[in-house]
């Protein structure tokens, strides 16, 4: 999927459905994203020098890639993306509800 670090993504299902967020990281390998407040998870953590009272962690663990779309910087709405070369040669994302150009993916060969 064209996702980037940063994306504005909302959630298409599971438990968080509908909320939209921001990409915090994504593993491609793994085909997993990481949003911010979706997936959250309470961590313990055993006391240590560097946390010597311990305690409970939020974390946001991660989510499949196939269950968040790209929220449409120009119409705002989630969207699937796609990708264009431009009359200049270089390669874009496009929104394929309205359109708009959202972001350069490479520049263009010479």
């Amino acid at each position: 999927m064209r996702i980037r670090k940063g994306d504005k993504v909302k959630v298409i299902s599971g438990r968080s459905k509908g909320v939209e967020s921001r990409v915090v990281s994504i593993d491609r390998e793994a085909g997993k994203v990481v949003v911010e407040g979706v997936n959250t998870v309470t961590k313990h953590i055993r006391p240590s020098q560097k946390n010597p009272q311990g305690g409970r962690l939020e974390i946001d663990k991660p989510i499949d890639m196939s269950n968040v779309q790209v929220v449409c910087e120009a119409c705002g709405k989630a969207a699937r993306m796609g990708a264009r070369v431009t009359a200049d040669g270089t390669k874009e994302r496009f929104c394929k509800k309205c359109g708009a150009g959202n972001g350069q993916i490479s520049k263009a060969k010479n």
